[in-house]
């Protein structure tokens, strides 16, 4: 069973950069033909895509969030990381991992991390 493990970031003040760590068990971030993604809801709102990062390490951005956002991996703990800087209170949401076969739908969440953005 895959299962995704999104980290803490803790309070998070305006103008700084926001660091998320999506830890992947049961699958490994490597497996031909997944991708994964970072995504997040803002309160009354609906889901909004951030990026994803493939199999192979191709990254893409949402062109909204593309100049703020930066999404990597590390192979050998089986993790990819979003960075997302330059912080302001718009940018509170739950944030969540997923994964996708290819562009098709997400299969598999992590449970979501509050981010709330607040001097």
């Amino acid at each position: 069973q895959v299962q995704l493990q999104v980290s803490d970031p803790g309070l998070v003040k305006p103008s700084q950069t926001l660091s998320l760590t999506c830890t992947i068990s049961g699958d490994s971030i490597t497996t031909p033909y997944y991708y994964w993604n970072w995504i997040r809801q803002s309160p009354g709102k609906g889901l909004e895509w951030i990026a994803y990062i493939t199999f192979s390490g191709v990254k893409y951005y949402s062109p909204s969030l593309s100049s703020r956002t930066s999404i990597s991996r590390d192979t050998s703990k089986n993790q990819f990381t979003l960075q997302l800087t330059s912080v302001t209170p718009e940018d509170t949401a739950v944030y969540y991992c997923a994964r996708s076969q290819g562009l098709a739908e997400f299969d598999f969440w992590g449970q979501g991390t509050q981010v709330s953005v607040s001097s």
